[in-house]
């Protein structure tokens, strides 16, 4: 071999021996860098659901969520590397601008432990009573006395009788509807039926009551309260039947007064709605009869279910107001007391059980600031039977407001008048009074008062004018049957 080839050869091998220590270099440099930054690097997880489950942790770093959980529980994070941070002017400052809750400007609303510290008040103090007068004078509640409040005699039962009755008037309601919407009656002839059907039943339990003398004033006060809960029913379902027809007759898509012949967006949720007549039947009468509402509708907003824990509690509050002897309880929070049981408690319960979706039975009226938005937000149900069916077809037959509002008024004062004279047999027309004395009381607290001076006007007269007329009744019902016995 000569020289040139000899260089050749070595060259070669020099090549080759460099190709074949180059990927050891590499590795190793590799693995160098891999190592000299692991201190600084997080590591990749081995599979996808070992990622899902755990977050990349760097070697020499906590993992942030053992960070914010050691914030949570109040630990001291591992290393004490972990500072909150501008630790040192969250110290020196604590304080911010913000109301009291009890100022009206905090916007504070939730005063549920007040009304609870109210019940549980009003049940201790009660008990103490009750256990008072069990020592002092025994067992007084003889279940004959609280049953001769209905009856006198235990084998006449004239307030029962009379309830009972009141199914003549419901079913001769229906029959005349559905005369009406077959045709068999004329617009007049059912207009005529339904007056008689509402006239007999406004005189005829009054005359009962007054003839019969074994009726007693809490009997007929609750057969005369049921009558007049059923003429207002009644009537409201005769209107909105004839507004039916009407709309039936130029046929309309939507009823403005009730919403009782659907459009298909009012299909949801599985329900079964009902048109006109189809809603002529006899369990939409009674559902509408034992209803919490005086206002008819075909279609009533329903709840889904009957929660069984809400009816137990509303059963459970109803006896309870019963517990006291009324003698020994002003009469304004007796008053108070039935507002709770017979709004709440009572008028909740029905609803739970007939799954009655609409529950606003009352509003703030506490927090009245005139005479008139105490009488629209107390009662709402007889409201929105005045509004609906008197006062506004007062204002579409063209009489004003004002004029419109005294025939309100004037309704309501010959109702009170109707519950409490009939049932005590005697007319001086007291209620009837106190009650058309709220059209000045409302001018003049509406001119002159606003605000607090306004609510506290408010709550005087209910405070001194409703036990004022109850007082004059008892005083009067006094003298007519005991005066000649202390005699």
């Amino acid at each position: 071999m000569d020289g040139q080839s000899v260089q050749e050869s070595l060259a070669e091998l020099l090549t080759w021996r460099q190709a074949l220590e180059k990927p050891a270099e590499t590795i190793t440099r590799k693995r160098r860098s891999t190592l000299s930054s692991a201190k600084g690097s997080s590591f990749q997880p081995l599979s996808d659901s070992h990622a899902a489950a755990s977050p990349r942790t760097s070697l020499g770093d906590p993992n942030p969520e053992d960070e914010s959980r050691d914030r949570r529980e109040g630990n001291k994070p591992k290393g004490d590397k972990w500072r909150p941070k501008n630790d040192i002017s969250a110290r020196l400052s604590c304080h911010k601008t913000q109301q009291s809750l009890l100022s009206s400007s905090s916007g504070y609303s939730n005063y549920r432990g007040v009304l609870n510290w109210c019940v549980v008040m009003l049940v201790l103090s009660n008990a103490r009573l009750f256990l008072e007068n069990l020592l002092k004078y025994g067992v007084l509640v003889d279940p004959v006395q609280v049953v001769s409040l209905f009856l006198k005699d235990p084998y006449s039962w004239p307030a029962a009788c009379l309830v009972i009755v009141s199914n003549v008037f419901i079913v001769v309601a229906l029959y005349t509807e559905r005369q009406l919407s077959k045709g068999s009656f004329s617009e007049r002839v059912g207009f005529l039926v339904h007056f008689v059907n509402l006239a007999v039943m406004l005189t005829f339990p009054p005359a009962v009551v007054l003839v019969l003398p074994s009726v007693t004033p809490v009997g007929g006060a609750f057969a005369l309260g049921i009558y007049t809960i059923l003429f207002l029913k009644l009537y409201s379902y005769k209107d909105v039947n004839l507004w039916c027809r009407e709309l039936s007759t130029v046929k309309a898509r939507k009823l403005v007064r009730s919403v009782s012949c659907p459009t298909p967006h009012h299909f949801h949720r599985g329900e079964h709605k009902v048109c006109y007549p189809g809603n002529l039947t006899i369990r939409d009468m009674y559902y509408f009869v034992f209803a919490p509402t005086l206002c008819y509708e075909l279609n009533f907003p329903r709840s889904p279910e009957i929660r069984m824990s809400f009816l137990l509690r509303r059963l459970f509050e109803m006896p309870c107001f019963f517990s006291m002897k009324p003698l020994e309880v002003p009469n304004h929070l007796l008053w108070l007391m039935f507002f709770y049981w017979f709004f709440h408690s009572s008028m909740n319960f029905t609803a739970e059980l007939l799954r009655f979706g609409d529950r606003q039975f009352y509003k703030d009226w506490w927090n009245s600031e005139s005479v008139t938005y105490f009488w629209q937000n107390w009662n709402i149900p007889v409201h929105k039977w005045c509004l609906r069916h008197f006062y506004k077809p007062l204002l579409r037959k063209g009489f004003s407001k004002i004029a419109s509002q005294s025939a309100v008024f004037f309704l309501s004062a010959f109702f009170h008048e109707y519950l409490v004279s009939v049932p005590l047999r005697m007319f001086r027309l007291w209620a009837f009074t106190g009650m058309m004395a709220q059209l000045p009381l409302a001018w003049f607290v509406g001119r002159f008062l606003r605000g607090n001076y306004g609510n506290a006007a408010v709550w005087i007269s209910i405070i001194i004018g409703q036990p004022f007329a109850v007082l004059m009744y008892v005083h009067d019902y006094y003298v007519m049957h005991h005066k000649q016995e202390d005699v």
